[in-house]
């Protein structure tokens, strides 16, 4: 080995290697801070690309679902007015029987006209409150309910809507219907019938619909799950290893700060040759 006051190599050898250290000190200890082995396209250029994909990915289901569950909740309003709407019918047929008993007395047939004419109205009532996010899918305002199905949204699923008004052809009893009289009363009998297996159709068009979309929701939030796992194992640090790994490169530094202590002492060892014996 040769003497200099000027070049010492063994110092710039153990700098190399104490700055190498240092530097892959700093990335273990931003992955334990981050949790992230690949926090920045600094870290890993490709991997970060690809994460980023993914969690585009992500993000688009996650607004796959957030439609679909509109669009659920939307289709569980009108199921619900559906309901009420078949048990109104079932009443309404009940009155429409009583009112048409050629016995009954002008007085007790008036009596069952008002309930008839308050439940004929009760409908309509329900009708025009069945809204979810300004959707009514039984008044006939909307043909019908989509949602995205994809997370590119280039794909869409669809519940149709049924129109549950009166006068309409599902409920095909008139807004002006009444029992006021025996013969009104006998011949509403079979219109109300229609109309209530018209109502009970269409309830299990929209749950099926509404089976569609649930099906629909499970599957995107399965998707957004194994995505987001294997984001995970894309960019996550393994805080065991990174734990490791940090008690291992704080023994290197310091065995580095002492090695380059040792080699900075080196040149003063030139001093002895100019002693005088």
């Amino acid at each position: 080995m040769s003497f200099s006051v000027n070049t010492n190599t063994g110092a710039m050898t153990a700098l190399q290697y104490l700055n190498e250290t240092q530097g892959q000190l700093a990335r273990t200890q931003n992955a334990i801070n981050s949790g992230l082995k690949v926090a920045s396209a600094k870290d890993d250029g490709a991997i970060y690309a690809i994460a980023q994909n993914q969690r585009g990915a992500i993000a688009g289901f996650q607004s796959v679902a957030s439609s679909l569950n509109n669009g659920s909740s939307a289709i569980e309003v009108a199921l619900s007015a559906g309901q009420s709407i078949s048990d109104l019918m079932i009443q309404l047929k009940q009155k429409a029987l009583s009112a048409a008993d050629p016995s009954l007395d002008t007085a007790s047939r008036q009596a069952l006209n008002s309930d008839f004419t308050a439940l004929r109205d009760q409908i309509s009532t329900i009708v025009k409150n069945a809204v979810f996010n300004n959707f009514n899918l039984v008044d006939g305002s909307t043909t019908k309910v989509q949602a995205l199905a994809s997370a590119d949204g280039s794909r869409r699923i669809t519940t149709m809507a049924q129109n549950m008004s009166l006068s309409g052809s599902i409920v095909t009893l008139k807004s002006t219907a009444t029992v006021s009289t025996q013969a009104k009363a006998s011949a509403l009998i079979a219109t109300i019938q229609t109309s209530l297996t018209n109502v009970n159709a269409a309830l299990a068009k929209l749950s099926a619909g509404a089976a569609k979309f649930s099906i629909q929701a499970t599957f995107t939030q399965k998707l957004a799950d194994t995505l987001t796992s294997g984001l995970g194992n894309l960019v996550d640090a393994n805080m065991a290893d990174e734990s490791a790994s940090l008690q291992s490169l704080q023994v290197k530094q310091q065995l580095g700060v002492q090695a380059l202590s040792i080699a900075n002492q080196a040149p003063q060892t030139i001093l002895s040759l100019f002693q005088g014996g």
